[in-house]
């Protein structure tokens, strides 16, 4: 009772709300030096693959031959083992690899390791709890086919986390690029060249999308060490997968080999792209209908009637009762 008491003190509440006051104050400040900017650690891991890239260009016109990333030793010497690569390897896994935002060869051999890994930790999970924890509540026909499909699920799943990766990634890829295009129609017209327009529009649009801010920095990377620039344009091409940077790709390709003016094409691009990006919003804003049906008749109408009926049948009971 005397700490009540004690609140209903003015003094001892303006206290308390100073104190509160100055620990806002100091959160506020301290909070963004405290969250981590996903944007600083994506563009130095591209900093890293753009020296990987300098380095490996000139290891192939010093020797002629491709220089490759050292992967970690433990999952490095589990694949070379038992030859995972053989047989659990995927084609085109570094194409799927990249497209995810994992480069290198390690990427692919920790992929190979996790697709190794996982399915005998479900396996083994799989058998404690069938023949361990619950031994007499499945027959041993159901207990092989449940091993059996938790095998598979455990090799697909590295898959799976693969491709939702890659769909997330090209789906945010596809919300900024027509701003980023718009950004590149600037700097061409302005007069910069296309390495530091692509530069400069990597720079711009990372508070956006950092993985189409690393995917550009990699192409200015490829187009100031590839010996033809319609090598670095394929390659981005090829890595991000979506119709707009296929679509300024061959605008790029084209400008570079019959000279077409590259403001012109740009802006008519540009355009297309959040014509798109404007239609696939009206796309989904006119499915939106449908799907509201069933929680509306679900959850809606039946208030309504109860709200509606409700005095009706209460006064109908009241007479007849």
């Amino acid at each position: 009772m005397l700490f009540f008491d004690r609140l209903k003190d003015p003094d001892l509440l303006l206290q308390l709300l100073i104190f509160l006051c100055a620990a806002a104050s100091v959160v506020a400040v301290a909070l963004p030096y405290l969250v981590p900017d996903p944007l600083q650690k994506r563009m130095k891991s591209v900093a890293l693959e753009r020296e990987r890239i300098r380095q490996r260009e000139r290891d192939r016109l010093a020797r002629g031959r491709m220089l490759r990333a050292e992967e970690k030793p433990f999952i490095k010497s589990f694949v070379a083992l038992f030859h995972l690569t053989k047989w659990l390897g995927i084609e085109n896994a570094t194409a799927k690899l990249a497209a995810a935002g994992f480069r290198g060869a390690a990427a692919e051999t920790t992929f190979i390791f996790f697709r190794a890994i996982v399915p005998i930790s479900l396996f083994l999970l799989g058998v404690l709890y069938l023949f361990f924890v619950n031994a007499m509540g499945y027959s041993a026909m159901a207990r092989i086919g449940a091993l059996i499909a938790l095998l598979y699920i455990g090799i697909k799943m590295p898959e799976v986390y693969l491709d939702k990766v890659t769909r997330d990634r090209r789906e945010t890829i596809r919300r900024a690029f027509p701003d980023a295009l718009d950004l590149l129609l600037i700097c061409v017209e302005a007069g910069i060249s296309i390495e530091h327009a692509f530069r400069r529009v990597s720079e711009e649009i990372g508070r956006q999308s950092v993985a189409l801010a690393e995917e550009l920095t990699l192409t200015t990377a490829e187009l100031a060490f590839l010996p033809d620039r319609r090598i670095a344009y394929e390659n981005l091409a090829r890595r991000v997968d979506v119709d707009s940077v296929r679509q300024i790709v061959t605008v790029l390709n084209q400008a570079e080999r019959y000279g077409t003016p590259l403001a012109s094409a740009l802006r008519t691009v540009a355009q297309e792209s959040r014509d798109m990006r404007m239609a696939e919003a009206e796309k989904k804003a006119a499915a939106l209908p449908p799907k509201l049906t069933v929680p509306m008749i679900v959850f809606f109408l039946p208030v309504l009637f109860v709200v509606i009926l409700g005095p009706a049948v209460l006064q109908a009971a009241k007479n007849f009762f």
